[in-house]
């Protein structure tokens, strides 16, 4: 089975979240918390309280308006979106014996987004 949901903003990069953490690591906590946050509004609406079976393979597709930031940078932000797949319980765990894999791929468009497709194994 295919899970599908659309995160519809930009997450900050790497480089943005070291910043943060770096200035006070209350201020990296925060900026964790604030981004999850917004990724669970997302889930909740999109995937209503479904419990997906793992093992779980995961596609992230991040959609940036231009090629300004590093594509290493970009896809760390995948930290945030399995984190707040725990926390929604949408996945049980994201541990290797529940996530055995991903793929990044990345396009462009005028509006930054995350599409975030989970397929069970």
């Amino acid at each position: 089975m295919k899970y599908k949901f659309e995160i519809n903003q930009k997450l900050p990069s790497l480089n943005e979240y070291t910043k943060a953490c770096r200035t006070n690591k209350f201020i990296g906590a925060q900026l964790k918390q604030d981004v999850e946050t917004q990724i669970w509004a997302d889930i909740k609406q999109q995937l209503k309280g479904v419990k997906v079976s793992t093992p779980v393979r995961i596609n992230f597709t991040w959609v940036e308006e231009n090629k300004k930031r590093d594509l290493d940078n970009i896809c760390f932000a995948k930290k945030f979106v399995l984190d707040a797949l725990v926390k929604t319980k949408v996945i049980e765990n994201d541990t290797q014996n529940h996530v055995v894999g991903f793929s990044d791929t990345f396009q462009y468009d005028k509006k930054g987004k995350v599409i975030v497709e989970i397929e069970e194994i």
